[in-house]
């Protein structure tokens, strides 16, 4: 069987179509979504100027639930990309809630741990306070100590009778080797 289109003759073999069942094949991407938005322009175009005669009015019919097909698959396709994208979004949300919730309980968790620091801190440095006042009360009355002994003995070498010589430097040295 010949065709003519364009002014050219085209060969084109006959086609059974009752035989075989329409096959939808789906590329991805928009050169396919562009190609079939093609095909059905032209397709509509020729189809609107030439009716085939024949088996091809079969093949028409066929080309039609192809198309309708492909239709629906490429809607289909935008569909699940358009619930996958509201997925992903959903997941952004409830994860930046989550994040937002465990900041804030990490948040309170630390404020917590310092401030039992802070009163193990102050209770320290109470006792340290404490200790050391007691310690400085202490050394004032080791001072006191020291001047009433030193007092006791200078009054004890000045109360002996008049030494001699000797005793004098005994005593002297004593008293120079005493701490105060």
């Amino acid at each position: 069987m010949e065709e003519r289109r364009c002014g050219h003759a085209v060969e084109v073999p006959p086609v059974d179509l009752n035989d075989q069942e329409p096959q939808a094949v789906v590329e991805s991407g928009e050169h396919q979504q562009n190609e079939n938005h093609e095909e059905e322009a032209s397709a509509a175009a020729a189809s609107a100027n030439y009716q085939l005669p024949g088996p091809f009015s079969s093949l028409e019919s066929s080309i039609e639930i192809l198309k309708k097909k492909a239709q629906e698959l490429i809607e289909n396709i935008n569909e699940s990309r358009q619930k996958d994208h509201a997925l992903m979004t959903n997941f952004r949300d409830n994860l930046k809630m989550k994040v937002s919730d465990l900041t804030e309980k990490l948040e309170e968790r630390m404020y917590q741990v310092y401030s039992n620091h802070s009163k193990i801190i102050q209770e320290r440095l109470q006792e340290f306070t404490q200790k050391m006042t007691k310690i400085s009360l202490l050394e004032m009355e080791l001072k006191q100590v020291c001047q009433t002994v030193e007092t006791v003995y200078k009054d004890l070498c000045v109360q002996s009778e008049v030494p001699t010589l000797e005793e004098q430097m005994v005593n002297a040295d004593c008293c120079k080797k005493l701490p105060f």
